[in-house]
């Protein structure tokens, strides 16, 4: 069944070294592996893994690819700040941050891009 499965989330980069620098040493995740593709692999935790894939500058969306639950998502944004994370700041009538997070009726998040222009996501919920 689909639930008891692993999840690899595949994100369009164009500039390998880059991004995988900022994946490494920015979010410090692991890289795990190098595909024959030119793709490279990092692990995410409970057997989820990450894979960085060659594409075209132009292929990334505007919306939220990737979404890491946290704790506390004061913690990591300053944590994550501190290795040179920017993080995104809202101020429209149905989203407004304040100190790049967000509350939303008790979960809270707060949104960054990566180094390719990837918009990702820290969340917590209550």
């Amino acid at each position: 069944m689909l639930t008891d499965t692993r999840t690899t989330t595949v994100l369009p980069v164009s500039d390998m070294d880059r991004a995988s620098h900022f994946y490494a040493d920015r979010l410090g995740l692991r890289q795990s592996g190098t595909g024959p593709d030119g793709s490279r692999t990092f692990d995410l935790g409970h057997g989820n893994a990450l894979s960085l894939l060659p594409a075209e500058e132009g292929s990334q969306t505007k919306h939220t690819v990737l979404s890491f639950e946290v704790s506390d998502i004061a913690g990591e944004v300053r944590e994550l700040e501190s290795r040179g994370v920017r993080f995104e700041d809202y101020d429209m009538p149905d989203l407004k941050t304040v100190d790049h997070i967000a509350d939303m009726g008790g979960e809270k998040a707060a949104w960054f891009c990566d180094s390719e222009g990837n918009y990702l996501c820290l969340h917590e919920v209550p």
